[in-house]
């Protein structure tokens, strides 16, 4: 025998009633097997509120059973054929009939009692499992539909339903045995009492009704056919990248389903462990999947956890009081007037010093509990020995499930790191005497993100992956793409995690995809960037490892980074303006990113690939003191003039460098060394100077009337720029010629020099253009090379380094490098 149960989304309508009976015709053909169905999706909600409406005198309760009614014919409708569908249209008419008198009695009385609504809601299954039979029957699949209230007894124990276990297995037990069809259809859900009147088993009913049919019938196994692949690591609405558990023991499951797990509840479990009848959980969507499979040993893996649950909607109850410091009695008081309450206690801890005791109950009861507690220990609270008792709403717990938790070295550190990397707040915590959970109650707004966050931590392969969102799609972003697609496999194996870009915008259009954007994709079919859209979404996405590389030369962009670390992600920039706005300003990034314990790194907004910012902190950081700094940090300016020779005309050489790509489009933007002061400011806070904008002697060697910054549309002013700049030839030559006549050369230098203190008492900071001589390390300098002279006091003879500080590729070059020393 094999007892087969569909949840509501299994029969929800007739295509996927269809589904259920090519289940049930496979497992036939293997052994006598017992149906047991849940009303159609959706269906108890209705008659709960139809039963509501009738109590209140709503009398639009009967367009309801009407709306319902009319559900229940289309499915017949489109599952049965017409000439074999009238016995079942008779018998959903009888059944909305009755439906409709018991309603009827409702609004007359205005009184719905327990009694009542249980026979109301009881029609849900009924009329499901009727359909059901008559699809078997048109197939000519011989079967028997049998009414589970003939068989399923209960009782009021302190106000419930209870099934009178030995009268209800016996009572299976000898029906079974007595009638030998192969195939039985059964409502799940309903029962009766003593009288013969309807009662029903409370949630995961219809499971409860197959785990009790297993048992009476000593089945081979239970299964029950939902629409997810079997229980899983979490919930896949929170969590997508949760992942079915392919095998689980009873008190595991029972763990999970306690702490709010949704595929199966505990009753489910319970009348089947002592039996030891294996319960697979599959989703009649996907029959093929193996599912998840409950049963008393399960195989032993390396992974002794199993997967995360939450509940929802839980009360704090606190009771505190210096009167409870070695008095005994007071938690079994407590705990004796919650019980005759019918109050469920979720979880508890206690102080050691038995001072403050914490109960976390249900929301629904915590007003009952109050009241009940401040009755009960009226006496010591007039005394001050007790405060009242503190009710907490809005909480949830959360809770990490596994095998021997006690000895999974560090689950529990890991757990409670990972939330407090989220920022989470933990309210309570307890491990369970069973030893397979660790709970922590939180407040419910941060559930979803501690889930999130654990499931990372321990189950989520994202932990091996690194999450990429590149703003900005110019000629860096583009190389930074290209060398990461071309080089994945070789990348991958040296970092040892799988590298994945999941966002890429610019600024009129984005892309996301959290399992990663391939190689083939194009950016103007992405989403609209409006309002910086895509910060929003990447933002929201709460996948860990996450880094976001700003490959812009955006204000608003670098304005985002310390919002972007409060919210975990690391960042990578090669965009210069956050690190030389003011020096607050720059101190605020690094103590954010500290304090979220996250990374960030800039190399690249110094001479690109050139490890000019990683040398002066690996000099500092060894206690060494940066006595100068001297640069030629613009590729553009040092181009100009290592070929600047008084002969060609300095305009005629600025506009081939704009030609040839050495120069921005507005060239203005290079000759203004707006480029070099930045570079020049985040070099010398790099060595631990506090330097502000002002505190830099800046001298152009362009004016200011040629420069005519009001002019923003350079296309229209470049002719009169051209002009003008060859106007102011003749100065610009007279400088070459005084410097050649010494034998030296022209070169634009930004100069840090901590030997000698301004009136501040900060190190003097020049930019201009100086003459050099031959002995100097920057004479011999060409093309758009840069060059950084760092001098210390452990290397008093000066580092000097070297090389391309521009171009697409070795900036590119430089951010993975970034991206890869994280």
């Amino acid at each position: 025998m094999q007892v087969l149960k569909f949840g509501g989304s299994s029969v929800a309508n007739s295509t996927n009633m269809n589904k259920v009976i090519a289940i049930v015709r496979n497992a036939v053909a293997n052994d006598r097997t017992v149906v047991v169905s849940s009303a159609i999706s959706g269906a108890t909600d209705a008659l709960l509120e139809i039963g509501r409406k009738a109590k209140t005198g709503d009398d639009s309760y009967l367009a309801l059973i009407e709306q319902l009614h009319q559900r229940h014919n289309s499915i017949i409708d489109e599952l049965i054929p017409q000439e074999e569908s009238e016995a079942i249209r008779e018998r959903c008419n009888d059944l909305f009939n009755s439906l409709t008198e018991i309603c009827k009695g409702v609004y007359l009385l205005k009184e719905l009692t327990e009694l009542s609504q249980d026979h109301i809601v009881s029609f849900g299954e009924l009329l499901s499992t009727s359909i059901l039979s008559a699809k078997f029957k048109s197939l000519n699949i011989s079967h028997q539909w049998k009414d589970s209230r003939e068989l399923i007894k209960t009782e009021l124990n302190a106000g419930k339903n209870v099934v009178i276990d030995n009268l209800t297995t016996s009572n299976i037990w000898e029906y079974f045995n007595t009638d030998q069809h192969k195939l039985y259809i059964m409502p799940g859900f309903i029962a009766s009492d003593m009288a013969g009147r309807t009662t029903t088993l409370g949630r995961g009913g219809s499971d409860y009704t197959a785990s009790i049919i297993a048992v009476g019938t000593q089945a081979r196994r239970l299964e029950i056919w939902t629409d997810v692949c079997g229980m899983m690591t979490a919930d896949p609405r929170i969590v997508p990248d949760a992942r079915p558990i392919r095998n689980i023991s009873y008190k595991e499951a029972l763990e999970l389903s306690h702490f709010g797990a949704k595929v199966v509840y505990p009753p489910t479990i319970q009348p089947v462990v002592k039996q030891g009848i294996p319960i697979y959980v599959k989703n009649t969507f996907a029959p093929d999947d193996f599912g998840t499979l409950i049963e008393r040993n399960p195989p032993q893996g390396h992974e002794k956890l199993r997967g995360i649950s939450s509940s929802n909607k839980i009360a704090l109850l606190s009771m505190e009081g210096s009167g409870m410091v070695g008095i005994p009695g007071y938690s079994s008081k407590l705990f004796d007037v919650l019980s005759k309450n019918n109050v469920n206690i979720i979880l508890i801890t206690q102080a050691s010093s038995v001072h403050t005791m914490c109960i976390a109950i249900a929301e629904e009861d915590a007003d009952k509990a109050k009241k009940a507690a401040d009755e009960l220990f009226a006496y010591e609270i007039s005394l001050g020995k007790v405060d009242p008792l503190r009710v907490e709403k809005g909480f949830s717990i959360i809770s990490l499930v596994g095998d021997d938790m006690k000895n999974q070295s560090g689950a529990s550190g890991k757990m409670f790191e990972a939330l407090g990397r989220e920022g989470i707040n933990i309210r309570a915590i307890a491990q369970g005497s069973s030893e397979k959970n660790v709970s922590a109650v939180l407040h419910t707004a941060d559930v979803n993100d501690a889930i999130k966050a654990i499931h990372s931590e321990f189950f989520s392969s994202s932990a091996n992956r690194v999450n990429l969102f590149i703003a900005g799609y110019g000629t860096v972003s583009k190389a930074l793409v290209s060398i990461i697609f071309a080089q994945r496999k070789s990348i991958e194996e040296r970092l040892g995690k799988e590298l994945v870009i999941c966002g890429l915008c610019n600024s009129k259009n984005y892309l996301l995809n959290r399992n990663g954007i391939n190689g083939d994709f194009n950016l103007a079919e992405g989403k609209k960037n409006i309002n910086n859209e895509y910060i929003s979404e990447i933002s929201n996405l709460k996948l860990s490892n996450s880094i976001f590389v700003d490959c812009t030369a955006n204000r608003n962009i670098a304005s985002l980074y310390v919002d972007m670390f409060r919210n975990k992600f690391s960042v990578v920039t090669c965009n210069k303006i956050a690190n030389s706005l003011s020096y607050e300003s720059y101190k605020e990034l690094f103590a954010t990113a500290k304090r979220e314990k996250v990374q960030y790194r800039y190399e690249t907004t110094v001479c690109a690939a050139l490890p000019v910012l990683e040398t002066i902190l690996q000099l500092t950081n060894c206690g060494d003191k940066i006595r100068k700094i001297e640069g030629i940090l613009s590729g553009t300016l040092n181009f100009l003039f290592s070929n600047y020779n008084g002969q060609i005309p300095f305009a005629t050489l600025v506009k081939e460098a704009a030609e040839k790509g050495y120069a921005e489009p507005d060239p203005r933007l290079d000759l203004a060394g707006t480029d070099v002061f930045r570079k020049f400011l985040i070099s010398s806070r790099q060595g631990g100077f506090p330097i502000e904008s002002n505190d830099v002697d800046f001298q152009g060697f362009i004016p200011e009337e040629i420069m005519c910054k009001e002019q923003t549309s350079f296309p229209a002013y470049a002719e009169e720029f051209y002009s003008k700049l060859l106007e102011y030839e003749p100065q610009l030559k007279a400088q070459y010629d005084a410097a050649a006549a010494k034998g030296e050369k022209l070169r634009f230098i930004a100069a840090m020099d901590a030997t000698r203190t301004q009136e501040n008492g900060k190190p003097v900071c020049t930019i201009s253009l100086k003459s050099i001589g031959k002995e100097h390390p920057f004479y011999t300098l060409e093309g758009t090379d840069n060059a950084v002279i760092i001098e210390s006091e452990y290397y008093p003879n000066a580092i000097v380094i070297k090389g391309a500080g521009a171009g697409a590729r070795q900036t590119a070059g430089g951010v993975l490098n970034d991206i890869l020393s994280l």
